[in-house]
């Protein structure tokens, strides 16, 4: 299971890199220091997920169009209680949604590139009130040229694989490029 000082130590890793974007993750730093569990899908202020943004071979990054959200976003979603750590927790969501085994993927780097805080509409069917997510992004690539993907239909209708430059935002396409060298 993961716990917050996992997520604490994360976040401070990452503003020792971009200590610029505090303000900007002031949220999360609360969320952290209040009593609520940060890794539970159920605390509705606010809780912590995982994405990843997986390179292929090309320069291409995996996009999936979200059901519910009826967007393009890279893999990811919410920590489970068998999930050990953030790194892997991003890849088990890749291999869950897209079918592309962590076997397939390798690290580019154990810190996150980015960290967003964005907010989450209600959804009344989950009977979930809006909240905000706060979602550390790792860098992942494939070991294979051209993974296969099987969509998991459940969360996902469709896939891409797009450009590194058409990345967004673009400090995100930026962190990308300079961790992938």
């Amino acid at each position: 299971m993961i716990h917050a000082d996992q997520i604490a130590k994360a976040l401070a890793a990452y503003l020792e890199r971009h200590p610029a974007d505090a303000p900007r993750l002031a949220p999360l730093s609360a969320a952290l220091a209040g009593t609520g569990d940060v890794t539970s899908r159920k605390t509705f202020a606010g809780h912590a997920t995982v994405s990843a943004i997986v390179v292929n071979g090309a320069h291409e990054v995996l996009h999936i169009r979200h059901n519910a959200l009826k967007i393009w976003l890279c893999p990811g979603g919410h920590l489970e209680s068998d999930d050990t750590n953030l790194v892997d927790a991003a890849a088990r969501e890749v291999d869950e949604e897209t079918g592309i085994p962590a076997d397939r993927l390798a690290i580019a780097d154990d810190i996150p590139v980015d960290i967003d805080v964005h907010p989450i509409p209600a959804n009344d069917t989950k009977r979930e009130p809006g909240h905000q997510h706060y979602d550390l992004r790792f860098v992942f690539t494939t070991t294979d040229d051209a993974p296969a993907v099987r969509l998991q239909a459940e969360e996902v209708h469709d896939f891409a694989w797009l450009p590194l430059a058409e990345l967004q935002p673009e400090h995100l396409r930026d962190r990308v490029t300079r961790v992938l060298g």
